[in-house]
């Protein structure tokens, strides 16, 4: 059992969840995709917007698909990196 594994199944019974239902590629994929392309403080942020969209009923792999495709569609505009208090779109 790797770290990843281990972490996953210690949050999951802190909150009740069955971790074999956590696409841990998935989300992991997602929060890359929209640091490198949108900016690095939208990863976290992009990852409990799609759990919010999951708990309200999404499909986990549609919903970050969805995301994946917005964040690599985004414009990219040179030295707009940001911060989570300095937004820079």
């Amino acid at each position: 059992m790797t770290t990843m594994d281990e972490w996953v199944t210690a949050v999951c019974a802190e909150l009740g969840l069955d971790p074999a239902r956590v696409p841990v590629p998935a989300v992991l994929d997602l929060t890359r995709e929209v640091a490198h392309q949108v900016l690095r403080p939208g990863a976290p942020v992009a990852a409990y917007l799609v759990g919010v969209a999951v708990g309200g009923g999404a499909e986990p792999a549609a919903a970050a698909a969805r995301i994946n495709q917005l964040a690599a569609n985004w414009p990219v505009e040179l030295g707009s990196e940001g911060s989570a208090d300095t937004p820079s779109r």
